[in-house]
C-alpha cells in the first residue's frame, strides 16, 4: 500500500498536496483499489467556490460510482484533462499523473483538519 509521507489525508480516501494557498487533490492508493477497474472521472465543478465535504465531481468504475468530496473549501481552478481520456491513470498513478484538481483554498486553516500519513493507515488498517 503507497502512502506517500509528504501528503495530507482525508477519511473520503484522497489525498491533498498543499503549496502556498494552491491545494492538489486525488484519491488514494487505497481508493482506486477498492474501486476497482476506473473507466471514467468526471468534474464538472472547474470555477466553482464549494465548501468542504461539497461534492465536486465522480468516479465511475466498472462496479460503482463514487462521489468525490473536496477536502478543503475553495475554488476549483483546474481539472486534469488527461483523466478524461485515460481515466485508467488513476489506478496506474494516482499520486502524479492521475491528480483530479487544483484549488484555490479560501480558509487555511481548515488544513489542521486533515489526516497525517501515520493517521491515514491507522484509518485503513495499513
Amino acid at each position: 500500500m503507497n502512502i506517500p509521507s509528504d501528503l495530507q489525508y482525508t477519511k473520503d480516501h484522497e489525498w491533498i498536496k498543499i503549496e502556498g494557498d494552491i491545494a492538489t487533490i486525488g484519491i488514494t492508493d487505497f481508493a482506486q483499489g477498492e474501486l476497482g477497474d476506473i473507466v471514467y472521472v468526471e468534474v464538472e465543478t472547474v470555477d466553482e467556490t464549494l465548501e468542504r465535504e461539497e461534492v465536486f465531481g465522480t468516479v465511475e468504475a466498472v462496479k460503482t460510482v463514487s462521489d468525490l468530496f473536496l477536502p478543503l473549501s475553495g475554488e476549483i481552478i483546474e481539472f486534469n484533462e488527461a483523466l478524461e481520456g485515460e481515466p485508467e491513470k488513476v489506478n496506474n498513478d494516482p499520486y502524479g499523473e492521475a491528480w483530479m484538481i487544483k484549488l484555490k483554498m479560501s480558509d487555511t486553516s481548515q488544513v489542521k483538519d486533515l489526516l497525517t500519513p501515520d493517521a491515514y493507515k491507522e484509518l485503513i488498517g495499513a
